[in-house]
């Protein structure tokens, strides 16, 4: 017991000061160290702040541009992702489950074939070529973005932005890093008249169509 208490609190130091560290103890009586990111910092919504990390430097450019270069995305891109979704710390975990610097879900991590999610090139790897595929999918950025956070049938769904608050919480905060200057907004988030604004909504012509082609999905409509 004594050395998982040294064992814990080195672990504990060891992690950046903005992330939220939470400690679950499992039905079997093994315990698992997580931290929240960059999302669940006290900095989190601080868009000044956020502002400020447009292209960071960190341990891992060097991986990120092979990568970005591999699959033909944006390196600065890149590391807004890994800003906003692990705070470029490898032993992130969500509460959802997603993993690593550039927070994978298990089933993503598998569908590109990672054998070790934490390991900072791999999961770079597997998340630059999931964030080139919502690219290629949808042709602005804000809409890519959030099928990277929410999936890729949330966007369909909704017909543009989920109005979910991580979703396009999660969107504002990548694009400032990306752009270097806090976000602001276009047209209305899909499925919420009143509600923030945000870049990316399909009109019906485009979008009703493939959502009926989608099993269980429906059109809500767009402002």
């Amino acid at each position: 017991m004594r050395r998982f208490s040294a064992v814990l609190a080195a672990a504990l130091l060891a992690l950046p000061a903005a992330a939220q560290v939470h400690l679950t103890i499992k039905a079997d009586g093994s315990k698992v160290i997580s931290n929240f990111g960059a999302s669940g910092s006290s900095r989190g919504t601080d868009y000044g702040w956020l502002a400020k990390q447009h292209d960071r430097r960190s341990q891992w450019d060097k991986t990120i541009e092979t990568y970005a270069d591999k699959y033909g995305v944006d390196p600065v891109l890149v590391k807004a992702v890994i800003q906003v979704e692990s705070d470029f710390n490898p032993g992130c975990v969500s509460n959802k489950g997603a993993r690593g610097l550039m927070q994978l879900m298990p089933a993503t991590a598998k569908q590109y074939g990672i054998q070790k999610v934490h390991d900072p090139e791999e999961n770079i790897r597997a998340g630059v070529q999931h964030l080139a595929y919502m690219l290629n999918l949808f042709p602005d950025l804000p809409r890519a973005l959030a099928a990277y956070n929410a999936g890729e049938g949330a966007v369909y769904k909704y017909g543009g932005i989920p109005p979910y608050e991580e979703t396009t919480t999660y969107v504002k905060r990548a694009l400032t890093v990306y752009y270097g200057r806090p976000y602001g907004g276009g047209t209305t988030i899909a499925g919420r008249r009143g509600g923030p604004k945000l870049r990316g909504g399909f009109g019906r012509d485009v979008v009703a169509p493939l959502v009926a082609m989608l099993p269980g999905m429906k059109y809500l409509g767009s402002e």
